[in-house]
């Protein structure tokens, strides 16, 4: 299985939220340029995130994007259907004309279990465990 590269984007970009102070906001430009992506590209994978209810843009000269949900409710699965949707990963398709495919519960199983994983996974634990790591670039992102 595979993302794309936009969830690979979001889910560091998200993170980078969730390291950032309570309030605080960000430009477009500061969050592609440490990501080394192109502000138009980003601002596609922000306005996901912004469909998905989890930050907001606030406009004016100190404007940016800033959080809207709690920091401890953001998954990485939150994230991930924010971008990717929340169909399927599998569709089988036999071409045998018969009820329902003897594969397609096993793929789902696995996928539920997976689900559940990323639903556990916060980006507060995941900044909490590597707070040095993070501090220079949230400075970065703060100046």
């Amino acid at each position: 299985m595979k993302y794309s590269q936009a969830t690979n984007y979001a889910l560091h970009t998200m993170m980078y939220f969730v390291a950032l102070p309570a309030g605080k906001t960000i430009g477009v430009q500061q969050l592609a340029a440490l990501q080394k992506l192109s502000p138009t590209y980003l601002s596609k994978i922000l306005t996901r995130l912004v469909k998905a209810g989890m930050i907001e843009s606030t406009p004016g000269v100190n404007g940016g994007y800033k959080l809207t949900r709690s920091k401890a409710d953001i998954s990485f699965l939150d994230v991930i259907q924010a971008i990717e949707g929340t169909a399927s990963l599998f569709h089988c398709d036999d071409g045998l004309e018969h009820h329902g495919c003897l594969i397609q519960n096993v793929m789902t199983q696995a996928e539920q279990q997976m689900e559940d994983y990323l639903k556990t996974r916060k980006f507060v634990d995941l900044v909490e465990q590597n707070a040095t790591n993070l501090t220079h670039i949230v400075d970065q992102l703060t100046l």
